[in-house]
């Protein structure tokens, strides 16, 4: 018995190892937060002592606008790609089955939010996750991108709140899961993933509770409290 019960140590600390090395990748690439980089090192100016100080895209357009605002974007959306291909590729391969790349796709996409939310690199004080989020969203299952942007673009356009379309996409990211996948290990993830949304939007929510919640604007607007 001695030798098997070695084999499922070994097994069990390759598999720790495997999930510890994703997690730590996908929360460092979190951590490249695109608002921060562009404000403090290209614009010498950092995002987070404007507006509602939140590194995050919405703050970013709201408070410096232009072209490099698709520059934020790209950065956050190839991070989220990046972080999920490496979960899917490695993860997939240890655990196999239908199971391992989905397994994969959630766990990095989380360890890819908290890095965003929390960088390490800047203070620990990041975005909310949105972007990045939506982009997970997109590369896990065509039926929960359409559960979570669509519900988001529409609330978005029809009251230009886009913190509301933002804590739909958080709430609704668990339900979208479940009904794809069934799966109690992907719910609990998508639960943290969803929770740690509606988390970081908390202040937003006690806004649009009191109806003084910002509404998006198209063009540049220093020193708002988004």
């Amino acid at each position: 018995m001695a030798p098997m019960n070695s084999e499922v140590s070994q097994g069990f600390l390759l598999l720790a190892g495997v999930f510890l090395g994703v997690a730590a990748v996908a929360y460092f690439l979190g951590c490249f937060n695109g608002a921060v980089i562009v404000s403090k090192y290209i614009l010498r100016n950092d995002i987070r002592n404007h507006g509602s100080g939140n590194a995050g895209l919405t703050n970013f357009h709201r408070v410096f606008g232009g072209g490099l605002t698709f520059v934020v974007i790209l950065c956050d959306v190839l991070k989220a790609i990046l972080a999920v291909l490496i979960g899917t590729m490695v993860i997939g391969t240890v655990v196999g089955g239908w199971m391992g790349p989905v397994l994969g796709k959630y766990w990095a996409g989380l360890f890819c939010l908290l890095g965003h939310m929390f960088p390490c690199m800047f203070q620990f004080k990041g975005g909310k996750g949105i972007l990045s989020g939506g982009t997970i969203a997109l590369m896990l299952d065509w039926r929960i991108a359409l559960v979570v942007w669509g519900g988001f673009l529409i609330l978005t356009a029809l009251t230009r709140w886009v913190s509301l379309g933002s804590c739909w996409a958080g709430a609704s990211f668990p339900f979208a899961t479940w009904f794809v996948y069934h799966d109690v290990i992907l719910l609990l993830l998508a639960i943290l993933i969803g929770g740690l949304i509606l988390w970081k939007h908390r202040t937003n929510i006690g806004r649009l509770l009191k109806g003084e919640e910002n509404k998006l604007t198209f063009h540049k607007k220093k020193e708002t409290g988004v």
